[in-house]
């Protein structure tokens, strides 16, 4: 009877210095919004703004800047609603939202984003404009596999979802634009919805 409660007590001394050193799982209707806002976004570029089959956009036309102006809206968007729901989720649970673990899963996430956002420029301004979705969708991905250790919950599974898809997006030229409507609306509406659901359970 005395091991076994000894066993439990260092059961949840480990759970704890495992949650101290990570960061609260991201809320899951932050996810859903953020497929949402991308599934919008995506939308408006196909409906008004994607130039015709067999033509490019070049980095100084007018549509390239209003597309680059939605990609923006749509990630300030997701940002805000997962700082917005992910706070509100901290604050239900008692838990700090900014501390020194989320510094480092900040640098760990930004990195890799980052400089994927200078190489796809790089690559634009070179007009290399085909690999643009599959790029985005593996940098993406490396980026949160990369925080995932700072996190509680199954974040890295999305990333290498984003990862693979990007890798067969890579492999199918001309398709950049659905690939990258499933990568960051489709699949973050399904893993936003299975996060939902755990919580709604627990």
């Amino acid at each position: 009877m005395e091991e076994n409660k000894y066993l439990d007590d260092i059961s949840q001394i480990k759970d704890l210095m495992s949650r101290s050193s990570r960061f609260i799982s991201l809320s899951g209707l932050s996810g859903i919004m953020a497929g949402i806002y991308a599934i919008a976004g995506a939308l408006i570029t196909y409906l008004f703004l994607l130039p015709e089959p067999g033509t490019y956009l070049t980095l100084h036309s007018w549509n390239f800047k209003l597309i680059l102006i939605i990609l923006i809206a749509v990630a300030s968007l997701s940002i805000l609603t997962a700082y917005l729901l992910t706070s509100k989720k901290a604050k239900k649970n008692n838990e700090k939202i900014w501390d020194a673990t989320t510094k480092r899963l900040l640098v760990s996430f930004l990195v890799p984003l980052i400089t994927g956002g200078i190489y796809i420029l790089i690559k634009l301004s070179s007009q290399h404009y085909g690999l643009t979705g599959s790029l985005m969708l593996i940098f993406y991905g490396l980026a949160l596999v990369n925080a995932s250790k700072y996190t509680i919950g199954n974040i890295k599974y999305l990333g290498y979802a984003e990862i693979i898809l990007g890798l067969i997006c890579s492999a199918m030229p001309g398709y950049g634009f659905w690939f990258w409507v499933i990568g960051f609306g489709f699949l973050h509406i399904i893993y936003g919805s299975l996060v939902y659901i755990k919580e709604e359970k627990a």
